[in-house]
């Protein structure tokens, strides 16, 4: 097991906000095993890159000689969204959520060590607790705490209703750390209320409180708004090899660090040492390749990643895509969907033959061929696109 402060160097990685890093280093210096927590939803997503940030960083805590605690929500899960206003959280059943938290260990065991991972779930407490007990839980917060949380404030002042099933979530939350006594708890920026009802309530119980690791959400590839399969500007951990690697050669070479950062496995003295690198006159595609060989291995394996490269440069050296095609500088003055460039550019005549295109599989980018009408572009993006097997463009969006 590495030193405290050598352990803290890891744990901060990317991280937004850790508190208390105090408090963190006296739980580091006994040298024992902490438990970490890590609550999901259990409406197995099909998970793309930025989920797999927190994945990830379990992945380090798993590395460090750390327990993790994968908690699935199913007690929760099957009450759904109070409010009716989250669509995608609809009530489950017993058989969806069991059926879900199997497809979630199927995908999150490419990135977390099996034998380093509890499976829990907090009907395991939460079912037997009768309303006597959860009035006492209620107890132990009050409304105006709650209304600190932002959303809930901000409700509270324009006059817009808030169900008492809403204020019951960050305690069932937090009461789930108390019932795992967890060392450590992790989550998005967006969770932090969350996080700190789990300390305090720690401290209601005689527990010493979790120390709190938040981390930032994943921009998707063209940067700006964060990785979602809605908009089109996501990697799929399950995509062919080839798709993978394709997209993550296409993100501007000043995002392509922020990646590396909250995705690779690579020491931070080899980022850092890549980075003086390129200072000095290398070309950051060797590093784009590094790192995208890195991610199809994670989720294919070491052959499919050099197929991929070797793909890759066909396409692209070896004269499968013409060199002297005509370049189409974009201004970036807003988002910008793949048809709307293939109009643009002359590869189509209009935006409704582009999707005709792409529903027909006739459109490629960076050589691969894409499915999503919707796919969105933004600036400093640089990609090569074609339709057919004639018309090519390369488009960089300034």
């Amino acid at each position: 097991m590495l030193g405290v402060q050598e352990s803290l160097k890891v744990i901060k990685r990317g991280c937004h906000e850790l508190l208390l890093e105090q408090e963190m280093t006296q739980k580091l210096e006994p040298g024992q095993p902490l438990r970490v927590k890590v609550g999901f939803d259990p409406t197995a997503p099909d998970l793309h890159l930025g989920h797999t940030v927190l994945l990830n960083k379990m992945r380090q805590f798993q590395d460090l000689g750390h327990q993790v605690i994968f908690l699935i929500g199913d007690f929760t899960g099957m009450i759904g969204d109070p409010t009716g206003k989250n669509a995608t959280r609809p009530a489950l059943t017993r058989d969806q959520i069991e059926d879900n938290a199997k497809t979630y260990r199927d995908q999150v065991f490419k990135i977390l060590d099996p034998a380093k991972t509890e499976i829990a779930f907090n009907s395991a407490w939460f079912d037997p607790m009768s309303a006597a007990d959860l009035i006492r839980l209620a107890s132990r917060h009050t409304v105006a705490r709650m209304l600190e949380r932002d959303d809930f404030g901000k409700r509270y002042r324009g006059n817009e209703p808030i169900s008492i099933h809403e204020f019951l979530y960050p305690l069932v939350q937090g009461y789930d750390s108390v019932a795992l006594r967890a060392d450590i708890e992790l989550g998005g920026t967006d969770q932090k209320f969350n996080l700190l009802v789990g300390r305090e309530l720690q401290k209601h119980y005689d527990q010493q409180p979790q120390c709190i690791l938040t981390m930032p959400l994943l921009e998707g590839l063209a940067g700006g708004d964060k990785m979602s399969k809605s908009l089109g500007n996501y990697v799929g951990i399950n995509e062919p090899p080839e798709q993978i690697f394709g997209k993550l050669m296409s993100i501007s070479d000043e995002l392509m660090w922020r990646y590396i950062e909250l995705l690779s496995f690579e020491p931070m003295s080899v980022v850092d040492r890549w980075k003086a690198e390129v200072v000095a006159g290398r070309n950051p595609r060797d590093i784009k390749v590094a790192f995208a060989q890195e991610i199809v291995a994670r989720f294919h394996d070491r052959s499919a990643a050099e197929k991929a490269l070797a793909g890759f440069e066909a396409r692209f050296r070896q004269g499968e895509m013409p060199e002297d095609m005509r370049e189409y500088p974009i201004e970036a003055i807003k988002m910008y969907t793949v048809p709307q460039i293939l109009k643009h550019v002359g590869l189509t005549a209009s935006t409704s033959e582009a999707m005709r295109m792409i529903e027909q599989g006739g459109v490629r980018l960076d050589g691969e061929k894409i499915s999503d009408k919707g796919l969105v572009l933004s600036k400093g993006q640089e990609v090569v696109l074609q339709v057919g097997k004639r018309k090519f463009a390369r488009v960089k969006l300034v």
